[in-house]
């Protein structure tokens, strides 16, 4: 007997799953809160660690819905799931109300608000960005016109904002960052190639495959220097350029250095938009606020709530391949489980 199965998030995760989903019999409607899918991914120029086109990537993601003919509704904010008959009500913030047999929680995640570290200026002064923001300047292929003509020469890159940082209430490593300032720093070299860039780091995370490789590629090919130092607060002089206060936490003294422009690699913070579907259900959090799987190592995707499954960044920071894997996994754990329902 087909079922019905909502997939809340169309970005990579929730496309994934879809396609994943595809060989089943079920009805799989995936809903999308924004105008189009591809959530994040869709805002970002090239990926780590091989700087792989984000848009081919996604067009891969996105070109498997007609395939598999998944029901999408755009603009479609879920506000509640409740637990009903043995199956999931989903309420939609328009009113609308979804009847269905599983549903997968593939909402993604936030990035830190920067505002919030207000010792680094951002939204202060104009020369402080964000990572994301520098992200779509690559897409672009354009910086803002104060930052044209040459400009900027001399860029620090700030690791860990919003991340391991007990005073922004984030503790948790959010995994990405580091190989993301790598990545950025080898660009902004492309791009200006007279250029010089400087990371402060807390310490760096190359956990992945080859991730120590572009490291070691960006200090060799690409004369990015890197700093062990925590950066404790960012000042504009009267010429418009920014003081970056430091500590070198390898020889234990403070330092300070000047710069044309500054980026703030921004963390993984759990999104907004999963709380209210959790507090309906009464779904456990981890200590970072993110979902809480049933079982960490052996029950990853599932959760407490019977027929409640999870998919991606909503439950930990991953990486896009990881997201992916994650997807996959989940959509394998929807199936076997819909077809124990009906065997009982």
């Amino acid at each position: 007997m087909n079922k019905t199965i909502v997939i809340v998030g169309g970005g990579p995760a929730g496309l994934e799953a879809a396609a994943a989903l595809g060989s089943s019999p079920h009805h799989v409607l995936i809903l999308e809160k924004e105008h189009e899918t591809g959530g994040k991914l869709k805002n970002w120029h090239h990926l780590f660690p091989n700087f792989a086109d984000a848009f081919e990537i996604l067009k891969s993601l996105e070109k498997t819905l007609p395939l598999n003919n998944p029901e999408v509704k755009y603009d479609s904010n879920v506000c509640k799931i409740e637990q009903m008959d043995g199956k999931l009500l989903v309420l939609l913030n328009k009113g609308e109300k979804i009847n269905a047999d599983a549903v997968l929680l593939a909402t993604g995640f936030d990035l830190f608000d920067a505002h919030k570290k207000e010792e680094y200026g951002y939204g202060i002064y104009k020369n402080v960005v964000t990572s994301f923001e520098l992200e779509e300047m690559f897409k672009i292929g354009s910086f803002p016109d104060h930052l044209k003509d040459g400009m900027p020469k001399k860029i620090a890159m700030v690791h860990c904002v919003g991340s391991r940082d007990k005073k922004a209430g984030n503790l948790h490593c959010s995994k990405l960052c580091c190989i993301t300032g790598v990545k950025q720093a080898i660009e902004l070299r492309k791009h200006l190639p007279n250029s010089s860039v400087y990371n402060f780091y807390m310490d760096l995370r190359m956990y992945g495959q080859h991730f120590e490789e572009l490291y070691q590629e960006a200090q060799e090919d690409y004369g990015i220097t890197f700093i062990r130092g925590r950066v404790s607060e960012i000042a504009e002089n009267s010429e418009g350029s920014l003081q970056v206060k430091a500590e070198d936490t390898l020889s234990g003294r403070p330092m300070k250095m000047v710069f044309d422009m500054v980026v703030l690699l921004l963390g993984m913070t759990p999104a907004s938009s999963t709380t209210p579907i959790s507090v309906s259900l009464g779904l456990p959090r981890t200590n970072a606020g993110f979902l809480s799987p049933l079982h960490q190592h052996i029950a990853a995707n599932e959760t407490c709530i019977p027929g409640l499954f999870l998919a991606g960044t909503c439950r930990e920071p991953l990486s896009l391949q990881e997201s992916i894997t994650d997807a996959r996994a989940a959509a394998f754990k929807i199936i076997e489980w819909l077809k124990l329902k009906d065997n009982n």
